[in-house]
């Protein structure tokens, strides 16, 4: 009549298992290399924000976790979360 107890929940583990290596897993890693991204900053460094503003950092506040910027119209506070990559690299790096 009823099947045993480990092969009715087979789908159900199967599911979680392909969730968690195509989703789950992904999005920790990606908030981890944000995470460090954010700790590694430093002044000076030429940055670009998630909204697309480019600028340089000019100040690290670490007691709130923010960052002054410096754009062309001016400095602008930030939280560090906000930054979205680092561009000193890039620039500097040579042509391919």
């Amino acid at each position: 009549m009823g099947e045993g107890g480990l092969g009715a929940f087979m789908p159900f583990i199967l599911m979680f298992v392909v969730i968690y290596f195509f989703m789950i897993a992904p999005q920790m890693k990606r908030a981890k290399k944000e995470k460090k991204f954010a700790a590694e900053l430093k002044k000076g460094d030429r940055i670009i924000t998630k909204s697309g503003m480019h600028g340089k950092v000019l100040e690290l506040n670490e007691k709130d976790n923010s960052c002054v910027i410096e754009t062309m119209s001016g400095k602008i506070k930030f939280d560090r979360s906000a930054i979205s990559m680092e561009m000193s690299n890039k620039l500097n790096a040579p042509a391919k």
